[in-house]
């Protein structure tokens, strides 16, 4: 009699998260362009975020984050067989920074690759490292979220350089039938939306259209504002309806911190409590594919996440690109 194999499944195992040193408050925009601290408070609720030194790039800080991991889950990230970075600012075009963190850890049998997905990257490479362990190619993934963002802004651009800090976090994704964590997901893109928010590169033009910002980041922020607060909270429903599941089961909602009013208005337009939803753009800003790491981080660090809550996360940005998946912590 033939039995069946257990299925792979995985769960988040630890975290570990990073942000410079050097922190650009509101007061210290003041001194670079024509704001104020209360005008950047009641569009954004940023109060200040992290700068990366000159000598400081996107490696350094997912490299930190990885290490706070060790250190705090007591996790070895040497037989990772599978390393995913979430990053829009790579330190160069390539080698990746998945290849330069597989230096520095000296992980020998790992595959290693930079994914592209802005401020959803960081839920589509969660996506992505359970796919390969659900498909059983693969036991352990390190997945990192890690911006410098202050270096691809534009400083004289008032309406988009008081949102942009630096910062990375790191998760370990491991194998585990008995428990697992990932419970599903739901991805989406609206590629013709891409204008609305860019960094011009190779080509400076797209569909036809001149592109500005000479290589720093150009967002036409009330498009995506718009787009952002009509599709997440519908795909809010979607995720948890795959999961069998109500908006009422879930304990922890962590949005992409890109700004307050923005999740102010998605949990508005969702009816999901803003006391119940995690964000790190108080004190870090808008770091991209970092924001939920962090988020999640603090969340922890304050007592308010527990062993056992089911948490929803939701990435959306450039591309247009967005992702929520909804998961169990249990570490």
């Amino acid at each position: 009699m033939m039995t069946m194999a257990t299925p792979f499944k995985s769960r988040i195992t630890a975290i570990g998260t990073y942000v410079p040193s050097r922190v650009l408050t509101n007061t210290d925009m003041e001194k670079l362009v024509e704001t104020s601290n209360e005008w950047i408070l009641q569009r954004t609720g940023i109060h200040e975020r992290r700068m990366a030194r000159e000598d400081e790039f996107t490696s350094d800080l997912a490299i930190a984050a990885i290490q706070d991991l060790i250190e705090n889950y007591k996790k070895d990230v040497r037989d990772v067989d599978m390393i995913l970075v979430a990053t829009s600012t790579p330190d160069y075009p390539f080698p990746s920074v998945a290849s330069q963190i597989q230096a520095h850890f000296q992980v020998e049998q790992a595959g290693a690759m930079d994914l592209s997905a802005t401020c959803a990257g960081f839920t589509y490479a969660l996506h992505m490292a359970n796919a390969l362990i659900s498909s059983g190619l693969h036991r352990k993934v390190l997945v990192v979220g890690a911006e410098t963002l202050t270096k691809v802004t534009d400083y004289t651009d008032r309406t988009t350089c008081i949102l942009f800090g630096d910062g990375a976090g790191a998760v370990l994704i491991e194998q585990d039938s008995t428990a697992p964590g990932f419970l599903s997901a739901y991805l989406g893109s609206k590629g013709d939306g891409g204008i609305h928010v860019y960094r011009s590169g190779l080509s400076t033009h797209m569909d036809g259209r001149e592109l500005s910002g000479n290589g720093c980041m150009v967002q036409n922020g009330r498009e995506v504002y718009k787009w952002a607060v009509t599709t997440v909270p519908k795909g809010m429903q979607e995720v948890v309806s795959r999961a069998g599941k109500t908006l009422e089961d879930v304990d922890w909602f962590i949005p992409h911190s890109a700004n307050l009013r923005m999740i102010e208005s998605i949990c508005e337009k969702s009816q999901f409590p803003l006391e119940k939803t995690l964000y790190s753009l108080t004190h870090y800003g808008n770091t991209s594919a970092a924001t939920i790491p962090l988020s999640l981080a603090l969340g922890i660090k304050e007592g308010k996440v527990k062993a056992g809550d089911t948490i929803l996360l939701y990435g959306f940005g450039g591309g247009l690109v967005h992702a929520g998946l909804l998961f169990t912590w249990n570490p």
